[in-house]
């Protein structure tokens, strides 16, 4: 079991936090997942065997917040407004 912080762009509310938790934690190894809008980054708990850093992060980027220092195209910042945009209409499950 792993458990890292990334620091990520374009996170601004609730509503991209949702989305996030949603997203991240759907997938396959993830355990936990936990957002901090104050400070632009997610902790993830995961099984490292299953899922890697690299692929919690192309999902990330996929949903429009990548990771500090990767490409933050015009793009991903418009998938960002679409994903917050979701994340308000569907709030994350507890």
């Amino acid at each position: 079991m792993k458990t890292e912080s990334i620091l990520i762009e374009n996170l601004k509310c609730k509503g991209c936090a949702s989305t996030i938790k949603n997203s991240i934690a759907s997938l396959l190894g993830v355990n936990d997942v936990s957002v901090d809008n104050d400070h632009f980054n997610i902790t993830v708990k995961y099984d490292d065997h299953i899922i890697s850093h690299q692929e919690i992060a192309q999902k990330l980027a996929s949903i429009g917040y990548p990771e500090v220092g990767d490409s933050n195209s015009l793009l991903t910042k418009a998938k960002s407004y679409v994903s917050c945009a979701i994340g308000r209409l569907n709030p994350q499950e507890n």
